[in-house]
């Protein structure tokens, strides 16, 4: 339902509650506040209180957003610092050479050889 079209009812229920205008002034304050407050149930409205400690909420998780996103970058930032820059994975874990050994005849040869 639009917002024009629950004011008029709001405003149509007042006037059916003025017509009786012979009843005590607390009973027509009476009636108005129950219409009124029936139609504020009905526009889903928020009391002031309620809207002031959400925004504080919303204010406090923002700013714990905020501290978790600095905290990350801050820990990205340390992270990319401690990265290897010169050397890529693959260059790091080249495979180990194989090592040569001198062939042992030579080496016999060598204690073997008449002085």
């Amino acid at each position: 339902m639009a917002p024009q079209d629950r004011i008029s009812r709001l405003a149509q229920q007042i006037g059916d509650r003025l017509q009786n205008a012979s009843q005590a002034p607390e009973d027509i304050q009476k009636g108005v506040q129950q219409v009124v407050r029936g139609a504020f149930d009905r526009l889903e409205l928020v009391s002031r209180e309620d809207f002031d400690i959400l925004m504080d909420v919303l204010q406090r998780t923002r700013s714990r957003v905020e501290a978790l996103e600095r905290q990350v970058a801050n820990l990205e930032a340390a992270v990319d610092a401690s990265a290897p820059t010169t050397s890529t994975p693959l260059e790091a874990e080249a495979p180990p050479v194989p090592e040569q050994h001198a062939p042992e005849s030579d080496a016999e040869d060598e204690k073997n050889k008449p002085a």
